[in-house]
């Protein structure tokens, strides 16, 4: 088949070559306009990204420093209280009388007084009380004794401290 081509076709064949030429010129600027917008976006998106890492670090390294402070504090705290709280018991034990108290006597005068038995003891060789000495009850009055550890022991209903005196008894008429 022969076509014949005239220049009327030829003309209308150029223009639309050069209408497409046209578009895909504008198209391809169209696409490195949009590939230029889209490469800015990706720098700030990228920059915006490094910033707010390196914020997010600085802020959980921060975090990690506060959160060290407050578990030092927190210990603090937490001895302060046990310290307070023992201190209110030596308080509330200091202005509560002693449940018993024991006294040292030599030859009927007292001597020293103390809260504990064991203080007692450990107190004795400071007064020339052998250290091996075995205390027992009083077997005579206590002027009559050398050395002698009496406990006395808190009364409340009388509001005072009770002897705990406990001679040992006299045979009678000579009788065991």
């Amino acid at each position: 088949m022969i076509r014949i081509v005239t220049e009327k076709r030829l003309a209308l064949l150029e223009a639309d070559r050069l209408a497409a030429f046209e578009r895909a010129r504008q198209a391809t600027e169209d696409a490195k306009e949009a590939s230029a917008r889209h490469t800015v976006d990706l720098f700030d998106v990228t920059g915006r990204a490094e910033r707010a890492e390196a914020t997010a670090k600085e802020v959980g390294t921060l975090l990690a420093v506060a959160l060290d402070e407050l578990s030092a504090a927190q210990e603090e705290l937490l001895l302060k209280d046990i310290e307070l709280r023992r201190q209110r018991e030596d308080l509330t034990e200091a202005l509560l009388p002693p449940r018993a108290v024991f006294v040292l006597v030599h030859y009927g005068t007292p001597a020293m007084v103390y809260r504990s038995r064991e203080d007692a003891y450990a107190d004795t060789a400071t007064h020339g009380v052998p250290s091996d000495r075995t205390w027992g009850p009083a077997r005579r009055f206590w002027a009559d004794a050398e050395w002698v550890l009496s406990a006395f022991t808190y009364d409340f209903t009388a509001r005072g401290f009770r002897g705990s005196l406990t001679p040992l008894a006299e045979p009678v008429g000579g009788a065991a």
